[in-house]
């Protein structure tokens, strides 16, 4: 049973800047609204596109969403320091809760860019995906959520994240300081689709949606 969701003023503001920059770049908008337009927009996002172009386009929304010139003081003036993983685990927790449901900072052993093993708080720990409950689609978190994500903040934040979601109880962990891995050498690569969710569970080893050139 899908668990419900009592958005606040500042989680619908959220959700429906979301969907406005996501319609922009789609080029077309959708009848649902809320959260339900949110995932409805996500899914037209992957018909007609292979993963590496949904994967682009989520890149070109969450560009969108911060100017390019706050991006450059970021990468420029903020190296990922444990100081700087540990605050951008707290602010996920306090800025996503909308999109991935109920989450909290855990303590993690990370290896930083440099090879070194440290301790610190920047695990965020989200207890139910909401994206991926309500999509039940494995293509969608990897596509859609997973690897944009983790390219986003890696590449035009400059602080690596890796985002480790679990397809059995629908967690997910999001390590900041933590540089993410080829998607080849991930469980997530080789998951099939979940059973109950897509007719695909029964016949494809893993999913087609994230294997699809």
């Amino acid at each position: 049973m899908t668990q419900s969701y009592n958005d606040n003023l500042f989680d619908r503001l959220f959700i429906w800047l979301f969907s406005r920059k996501m319609a922009i770049a789609l080029g077309k908008g959708t009848t649902q609204s809320g959260y339900d337009g949110f995932v409805d927009l996500s899914q037209q996002i992957m018909q007609g596109r292979n993963a590496v172009q949904q994967q682009n386009l989520v890149s070109v929304v969450l560009k969108s969403l911060v100017p390019a010139p706050i991006l450059k003081i970021i990468r420029t003036f903020f190296s990922p320091t444990k100081l700087v993983c540990e605050l951008n685990a707290w602010f996920a927790t306090m800025l996503f809760e909308w999109l991935v449901g109920p989450c909290e900072v855990r303590e993690i052993e990370v290896v930083d860019q440099n090879g070194q093993s440290r301790l610190q708080r920047s695990e965020v720990y989200i207890k139910k995906c909401r994206y991926l409950e309500q999509s039940g689609c494995v293509g969608m978190c990897i596509n859609m959520c997973k690897l944009p994500t983790q390219t986003f903040f890696t590449q035009d934040f400059g602080i690596p994240l890796t985002m480790i979601p679990n397809f059995e109880d629908l967690s997910c962990e999001m390590v900041f300081g933590q540089t993410p891995p080829p998607l080849e050498t991930e469980a997530a690569y080789h998951q099939p689709c979940l059973v109950g969710q897509c007719i695909t569970a029964a016949t494809a080893p893993a999913c087609p949606k994230v294997h699809e050139k």
